[in-house]
């Protein structure tokens, strides 16, 4: 329980949050394949395929090699999609199919880490086209997602920019840290997959949350905290209010994510070449 505010003259701390299966019971991903199928993008063998993998994913957790067959899966299978009409999709189906599955304990979560005065990041592996809305909605400050290339067409080619995955992870949350100041010690991060045990090892204070088998004896040989979030519920039916205030961080991560993002990673990434070529 967070009850305590920063100290405005303490440095800032902020609280990182892996999405799926932590703040949302399903894939992100994976959970807007209808739209997709009736958008016209994906044929019906293809919804049938990303339903079975959200079951595999939901039913144990997915290891490192499934991640790697799930992210060649699906750029190989967004290759040649419009950018806009993707965002639109989304736009037009997020209330409809991410509100009702956000978990209760998460929106709590966010909602105390706010009113203590820290920010709050998505960090997620699904791409930053369904990750930047659902930020939007959760009233993150920023968001972390896996990039894909985009032609000079509009159209995705298949190719990834940035995945936002395992160790990379923890690359961005430190490029952040750099850039806005946050005390990684005093900081917070909760994920559901022992692939983020980067991420939480980036931190003062990690959680594993509803976490794979893994990823829980982790945990244990660490004493880190196990969460167990299991109410999903919509934001507007949550007794406490749930607020969503407009957030011009996240509007400029939007709209500057990629270029920041990537800059910072580049940076931080010369930076430890070069620590490791003086010593």
């Amino acid at each position: 329980m967070l009850t305590f505010v920063e100290n405005c003259f303490s440095p800032r701390t902020a609280a990182f949050f892996d999405l799926d299966k932590t703040v949302i019971a399903k894939s992100s991903t994976l959970t807007f394949s209808k739209s997709f199928y009736q958008g016209g993008l994906i044929n019906r063998r293809a919804v049938l395929r990303t339903a079975y993998t959200q079951f595999v994913f939901l039913a144990g957790g997915a290891d490192h090699d499934q991640m790697e067959r799930m992210r060649e899966y699906l750029s190989a299978l967004c290759k040649g999609w419009n950018v806009q009409q993707v965002k639109d999709l989304v736009a037009e189906t997020l209330h409809d199919l991410i509100d009702p599955i956000i978990y209760d304990e998460a929106a709590t979560l966010i909602e105390q880490h706010h009113t203590a005065g820290r920010d709050v990041v998505i960090v997620s592996t699904s791409g930053a086209e369904v990750v930047e809305p659902i930020g939007e909605l959760l009233g993150a400050d920023r968001v972390v997602a896996t990039r894909m290339v985009v032609g000079d067409d509009g159209c995705f080619t298949g190719e990834v920019e940035y995945y936002a995955y395992g160790p990379t992870k923890a690359e961005a949350i430190k490029a952040l840290a750099e850039s806005e100041g946050y005390d990684l010690s005093r900081s917070y991060a909760y994920s559901d997959s022992v692939t983020d045990v980067p991420m939480l090892e980036a931190v003062g204070h990690p959680h594993a949350v509803n976490p794979d088998r893994a990823l829980r004896r982790e945990a244990a040989l660490r004493g880190w905290p196990v969460l167990v979030f299991d109410r999903p519920v919509r934001l507007k039916q949550r007794l406490s209010g749930f607020s969503l205030p407009p957030r011009p961080a996240l509007v400029a991560a939007a709209a500057l994510g990629a270029a920041a993002v990537t800059a910072g990673l580049v940076w931080y990434a010369n930076r430890r070449r070069a620590a490791a070529l003086t010593t």
